[in-house]
């Protein structure tokens, strides 16, 4: 797939700009917690650099393209933008970019300062991007549609987009396959999975899948370096809810100071939660997770595990340019239209 100039030429010096201007990054990241108090600097870094890291190297872009047939013809693509985390909608905004199509973006109110902040300077960058990154209240004269939002929102969004191609995501999380052989350091490694950005994206991990009588201690000892969180006042008071709801109505669960464990068949946890299901062989675990894959993001393991979205330990948080959400090409979506 050829892509034209601007595109592509604007890459690095975007890139750039993110790692070296430290001090409006600085300035921007404090903006966004003042907005919403979940995005703290620490996850606004790891989003930015992530984005920087994979998705605005210009030879990686060029790569991930290239396997692509050149769009028909350019499209208004509307995007409705998820705010669970920060920036989580840049993805979808690049692969309409770099499809040749112009974005109408609907951002959410969670994650309004960020986005349109990286776009101001993007086009400050390469002008020649101003006519393809609109944002909008309503959306007006579009072919298709990306939309992202909740198991609820979902029904609404197939009613209202029926007529146009689209994409259409709901809830998915992501979940670990633990062997009860992983060292400290792995497991410190799954300790980022789960607790980057609060364990609120798609692709945090929410659901552990563990041998019978596997023993939490080493894992206990693996999480210690996210205590800081209790420190953050709406992760505190989640955690402190969960716990009396638990005591309260005698529910099992596993108390490790900033993180409950419980066992449960559901992926999707509360804040402060993580769930966890016993599997006797590699035969029952493939059932656990075949039962529940229109849940499920990607699988977490030291192993790849077959016909699954595999990340290794500590990188579920950084997924690469063709790592889709819900196993949809967007890409692909984005060039037949």
């Amino acid at each position: 797939m050829k892509q034209a100039s601007p595109f592509l030429q604007s890459l690095p010096a975007l890139q750039g700009f993110l790692k070296d201007n430290s001090a409006e990054v600085e300035e921007i990241i404090n903006l966004a917690r003042n907005s919403n108090s979940w995005f703290i600097p620490e996850f606004s870094k790891l989003a930015i650099n992530s984005i920087a890291d994979e998705f605005l190297d210009q030879q990686k872009v060029t790569s991930w393209i290239e396997t692509y047939p050149v769009s028909s013809r350019p499209q208004k693509v509307a995007i409705i933008m998820a705010g669970n985390l920060p920036l989580v909608g840049f993805h979808d905004l690049l692969c309409v970019l770099a499809a040749g199509h112009q974005a109408m973006i609907k951002c959410s109110d969670k994650d309004s300062v960020l986005l349109p902040w990286l776009t101001a300077q993007w086009i400050r960058i390469a002008p020649e991007l101003s006519s393809s990154i609109q944002y909008v209240e309503r959306f007006e004269g579009y072919d298709a549609v990306i939309a992202t939002g909740s198991n609820n929102s979902s029904r609404y969004f197939e009613y209202y987009f029926k007529s146009h191609p689209h994409i259409l995501r709901k809830n998915r999380n992501g979940v670990a396959m633990l062997t009860g052989e992983e060292s400290l350091d792995e497991l410190k490694l799954l300790a980022n999975d789960i607790f980057q950005y609060f364990g609120m994206g798609c692709r945090s991990v929410s659901k552990l899948f563990v041998p019978e009588g596997y023993d939490f201690k080493l894992f206990e000892q693996a999480i210690a370096g996210w205590k800081h969180l209790e420190d953050h006042h709406k992760y505190k008071n989640n955690l402190e809810y969960n716990f009396a709801i638990f005591i309260i109505n005698q529910i099992p669960h596993i108390q490790l100071d900033h993180l409950i464990l419980k066992e449960d068949e559901s992926i999707a946890s509360r804040i402060g939660c993580l769930h966890y299901s016993y599997y006797k062989d590699d035969a029952s675990l493939q059932q656990l997770l075949n039962e529940k894959k229109d849940e499920i993001q990607c699988v977490v393991s030291g192993v790849p595990l077959k016909d699954w979205d595999h990340v290794y330990f500590g990188e579920s948080q950084h997924p690469r340019l063709d790592q889709y959400a819900d196993g949809v090409d967007t890409m692909k979506f984005l060039t037949i239209l």
